[in-house]
């Protein structure tokens, strides 16, 4: 299939006096208009992912994690999702263990200090009368000599890949002092031919859903600060329509269906509200709407294209891209209304921000000299230079995780859109990979599953 500039891209060539058009689409473009599509009344599961993680990071934690005792009759490597989990975020080098272990191991903190190892988690998988499953860890710290964790989950098998990664979570938790997002999830959309659907998944990729299936593009998805709902743009109407729909019950609602394109949408942080883009007056401007749909209030107005809002952490901020200045570089405006302020010099296009949970960084993408697109960041306290994190070429639609560490993104291998993840100084990077298909539009959910 053919690769065609981003529409956002032409729309921004075209100047200041262009039209809105499809503001907010991917650069990879949509292919046909085959039909409408709708969400699917029983989700199917998706296709499982393989994950490979590639760099060293500079400061890690060597732990090891036992594979868990008959963890093999579940039909889930309870153990391997979380070696996989901790490895990702960066802060860890895992390692299976030589010897058996359970949670009724005895421990020798020196002896495994000598193997290398400064903790060890090992647990057991049992099977209950009910069907359910009992799932059993520990988690030893080796340079104490002490243990710091010992727990017990009952789930169902379905939520066998969720019970691994809250374990990850239990043990980030412990080791570094702050949340783990191993439990959380991600949306994206993916392309077949000219089938797409929107998928929400563990953070890790897998465990997936499908949450809209169409013969149309579907782009721009966006969660709820309490992760229950999910913004998104939609062709099926012949047009770009904002959406909003239920993640649990697949409900939805037209949010933004006014003349001309509706497309971007953004969460206020208490969910509140949401800023679109929106073409009723001809050109791409910013508007704020209630969550519930309404009368949306104008919050930009230029005779430039205004898109690609993002609130910051505390709501007093609305980040977004604009070529006012004459390419596309990104702005900040009082979420309240009021004079937009430049945020980005270097270089002469830069686009898609996402700003991180504690307002500290900013993560776009930067066009570079000769053309190709790479993830960055910029540090929005003390400013400096931005930092490239990444050695590809057509990088996207970059989204912090909820608790600040990694980054999820898009980009282009092996002529395939593909999924990526991120440490925030660029050395552990993690690849989600599928089969015949493009993975697009990437989002990282918050807390409260």
């Amino acid at each position: 299939m053919p690769r065609i500039t981003r529409p956002l891209h032409s729309l921004f060539a075209a100047g200041p006096s262009g039209t809105c058009g499809h503001s907010g689409l991917s650069r990879r473009a949509f292919v046909g208009s085959l039909g409408a599509g709708g969400a699917l009344a029983a989700w199917p599961a998706a296709a499982q992912f393989r994950v490979e993680i590639a760099g060293v990071g500079a400061t890690q934690i060597p732990i090891v994690v036992a594979s868990f005792r008959d963890e093999a009759a579940s039909g889930v490597a309870v153990a391997g999702v979380v070696r996989a989990d901790l490895a990702r975020s960066g802060l860890f080098r895992t390692a299976e263990s030589p010897v058996a272990l359970d949670e009724g191991s005895t421990v020798n903190g020196a002896e495994w200090r000598a193997r290398g190892a400064d903790a060890v988690v090992a647990g057991s998988v049992t099977r209950l009368a009910d069907g359910r499953f009992d799932v059993r860890y520990k988690l030893w710290d080796a340079v104490r000599g002490e243990q710091l964790l010992g727990q017990s989950k009952v789930v169902v098998a379905a939520d066998l890949r969720l019970a691994a990664h809250r374990v990850a979570d239990e043990i980030y938790q412990a080791l570094v002092g702050e949340p783990g997002v191993f439990a959380t999830r991600i949306a994206y959309v993916v392309r077949a031919g000219r089938r797409h659907t929107l998928h929400v998944t563990d953070a890790d990729g897998e465990g997936g859903q499908v949450a809209l299936a169409s013969a149309e593009p579907i782009i721009s998805p966006a969660w709820s600060p309490d992760g229950r709902e999910l913004a998104y743009v939609s062709f099926e109407d012949q047009k770009a329509v904002v959406w909003v729909q239920s993640v649990m019950s697949g409900q939805r609602r037209r949010l933004a269906n006014f003349r001309g394109s509706n497309s971007a949408p953004a969460w206020s942080p208490d969910g509140r509200e949401l800023v679109v883009t929106l073409s009723t007056t001809g050109i791409a401007q910013l508007f704020v709407m209630p969550r519930e749909g309404g009368t949306p209030r104008r919050l930009t107005t230029s005779s430039a294209i205004d898109t690609e809002a993002a609130y910051s952490p505390d709501g007093k901020q609305v980040y977004f891209v604009s070529d006012r200045g004459g390419g596309p570089q990104i702005y900040r405006v009082p979420a309240a209304g009021g004079s937009a302020e430049r945020v980005t010099f270097a270089g002469g296009h830069n686009i898609s921000p996402a700003i991180s949970p504690d307002g500290r960084l900013m993560a776009y993408v930067a066009r570079q000299s000769g053309g190709a697109f790479k993830l960055a960041t910029l540090d929005l306290q003390n400013g400096g230079s931005p930092r490239l994190l990444t050695d590809t070429s057509d990088d996207e639609s970059p989204s912090f995780a909820p608790n600040g560490r990694l980054i999820v993104y898009t980009s282009r291998e092996n002529r395939r859109d593909v999924l990526m993840t991120t440490t925030l100084d660029g050395k552990i990077k993690t690849r989600l990979v599928s089969t015949g298909a493009d993975m697009l539009e990437s989002a990282w959910g918050p807390f409260n599953r």
